[in-house]
């Protein structure tokens, strides 16, 4: 199924005027039209930004971007062109449509770079667009050799290796068995192998002896691989936190990812703002109702929350059908997920819903119908960050702007 991407004009001139943050391009999904009552702003200039700070902490390794997931949520296309003209040489994706649609976009210098597939995967198209690909196991190698053959090209292969992760990558005998058959097909022009790439399981810990362990496992399945005649043009195995932490592991390529966005990959070491970063999305949306109500009122469903005086509510029209996560509900022992109105902190109150959540906003509240909420941001107004939702919900910043739904528009400014 292909997905269209259009570029629409706002209609609610008025609102998001009021808001002080209106901008002329709007890309979101052919289902929602051209007006949706949130919005997700995205810095194009703080992913520049953040792509110069992880190219000076890489040093000499190149920087690949990586913008998979739609680029953590933030828009493939718009967050690569950001990447790339704050100077990263290379893209990195999962999908091998996410690869194809940056080619088919016009994004045709970096190299570009795919690694997640089944079998029946378009590997021909991929050669054809000139990516990148990955081998992470025995059978990827008789689909690439039949795609360079059937397209007289030849494939540009990276050997993705598990050095200790346990996840998708050559096993050591995997590997051992696999080196002639990959020589042969090296020798026949069927395929070049370029890199050799692994992931780190802790590099988010500092110290931690794994990752030591695993880049002993990499430099000897390097070696062992130039060994059978492999002529390698890139090692890579730095994610984010390494290429932050860990500069004996750059090699010649790092792969930031989530640091790309602005959001810190250690949280629990050091904020965005003390690592340079600056985090690119602001997600906000209108009150759609505001109204009085009870005390001893519960709202939502299964009143986990009800209200201890006559109180304000509003209506947020955002909900767990567009990243909102239902873990973020609030109780009365237990505040939901933050949000910032008026210039004040509150949090979701009572269960969050597929397409709305609730706010007690307050006796004395004079908010009305159409004022802005903020959901996250940067932080710097004081307004809640992705992080914050994450510990609010027991999770990682990673999964907060990657779950926010298709059909919230996305505004790059």
């Amino acid at each position: 199924m292909h997905i269209i991407t259009k570029i629409v004009r706002l209609r609610n001139v008025e609102g998001w005027a009021a808001a002080g943050r209106l901008g002329s391009r709007w890309e979101t999904g052919a289902v929602t039209g051209a007006w949706y009552p949130a919005r997700a702003v995205v810095d194009t200039a703080a992913i520049s930004g953040n792509v110069r700070t992880l190219a000076r902490a890489a040093g000499s390794a190149q920087v690949m971007a990586v913008v998979k997931a739609d680029a953590y949520g933030h828009g493939l296309l718009p967050s690569a062109r950001a990447a790339l003209a704050g100077g990263a040489t290379w893209l990195g994706v999962a999908q091998t449509g996410e690869a194809l649609a940056l080619r088919t976009a016009g994004i045709v210098e970096p190299r570009v770079l795919t690694w997640l597939y089944a079998p029946g995967a378009p590997l021909a198209d991929l050669l054809v667009a000139d990516v990148d690909v990955s081998l992470a196991a025995p059978w990827a190698l008789d689909g690439v050799v039949a795609a360079a053959r059937a397209t007289g090209r030849t494939a540009r292969v990276h050997l993705k290796v598990d050095t200790g992760l346990g996840r998708n990558g050559l096993t050591g005998p995997q590997l051992d068995d696999l080196l002639p058959a990959l020589m042969r097909a090296q020798a026949d022009g069927a395929v070049v192998v370029v890199g050799i790439w692994s992931h780190l399981a802790f590099a988010d810990t500092p110290d931690h002896p794994t990752v030591r362990a695993q880049a002993g496992v990499f430099e000897q399945t390097v070696a062992a691989t130039e060994r059978a005649g492999a002529r390698l043009e890139v090692r890579h195995l730095a994610n984010s936190a390494a290429v932050l932490r860990w500069p004996s592991v750059h090699y010649d390529l790092v792969r930031p990812g989530l640091a790309v966005y602005g959001l810190s990959p250690i949280p629990d070491q050091a904020t965005s703002a003390q690592l340079g970063l600056v985090p690119a999305m602001t997600l906000q949306a209108h009150l759609a109702t505001v109204k009085l109500v009870p005390a001893g009122q519960g709202l939502s469903y299964a009143h986990q929350y009800v209200t201890t005086q006559d109180t304000t509510v509003g209506i947020v029209p955002l909900g767990y059908a567009d990243g909102i996560p239902r873990h973020a509900s609030g109780t009365n022992q237990r505040p939901g997920g933050p949000v910032q109105v008026g210039g004040r902190r509150l949090a979701v109150a009572g269960r969050v819903c597929m397409d709305q959540f609730v706010l007690d906003l307050g006796p004395a509240a004079t908010d009305v119908p159409g004022d802005l909420v903020t959901v996250f941001g940067p932080g710097a107004d004081a307004e809640p960050t992705a992080e914050d939702w994450a510990q609010t919900c027991g999770t990682i910043s990673y999964e907060i702007v990657t779950r926010l739904g298709a059909q919230v528009p996305r505004e790059y400014v």
